[in-house]
């Protein structure tokens, strides 16, 4: 139990360090994707806390958070939330490597937040999960509730992009290259990647041997 407390202590470390760095960032005006010129303080902030990256990486601080107290947590609703973690940093790691990398010209402490939300966070978070769970955890009642967020997320997005003209991604911006069909092409496309990664984290869950072993480690 002591080296998944470590492990989780030190993802809920990492994670919640990426997020006040990239947050005093944007407060000091800093590089947002493309955003040369970035919006009046409240707006920036709001628009901070808009980004999937940003919510998937609070959901895993949050609840590696807890698991370093108790490495064995559980709840009905504690599930989803650690489920939708899982999968949503996963999602957030897949995304940037493949759609938003090419597009981003970033250096110095921009850099550095950058890589820390997108590449360690996802990679330390799985492999921590990996190792010591917990599990089992992810049954079908799971998937549907974690599922509701990103849909929920992904309709709030489209919507008030469609209201005030920004979204806070390129590829969910119809007025980009690919316009409304290549909006609706990449959202089913993202949404059943979600499904895939739903479907594997229950594989994986109900056929690996079940952690944190009760004996001490």
């Amino acid at each position: 139990m002591t080296r998944a407390r470590a492990c989780h202590a030190a993802t809920a470390v990492v994670a919640w360090t990426a997020i006040v760095v990239q947050l005093v960032l944007v407060i000091q005006g800093g590089a947002i994707l493309d955003e040369v010129n970035p919006p009046t303080l409240p707006l920036r902030v709001g628009r901070f806390f808009s980004y999937f990256t940003i919510q998937s990486n609070i959901l895993v601080a949050v609840t590696a958070t807890q698991l370093a107290r108790n490495p064995g947590r559980d709840g009905t609703w504690w599930r989803p939330v650690r489920l939708a973690a899982l999968v949503g940093i996963t999602v957030t790691g897949v995304v940037h490597f493949f759609l938003l990398r090419p597009l981003l010209d970033l250096d110095g402490a921009d850099f550095v937040a950058d890589k820390l939300l997108h590449m360690v966070v996802p990679v330390i978070a799985i492999a921590c999960w990996a190792v010591f769970g917990p599990r089992p955890r992810v049954t079908w009642r799971e998937i549907g509730l974690a599922l509701c967020w990103p849909l929920v997320w992904l309709a709030w997005t489209l919507i008030m992009g469609a209201a005030s003209g920004w979204y806070p991604y390129p590829f969910l911006d119809h007025r980009e290259d690919g316009g409304a069909i290549g909006v609706v092409v990449t959202s089913i496309g993202i949404t059943a990647f979600f499904l895939v990664l739903f479907v594997l984290a229950r594989w994986i869950d109900q056929r690996t041997q079940p952690a944190p072993r009760v004996a001490a480690d």
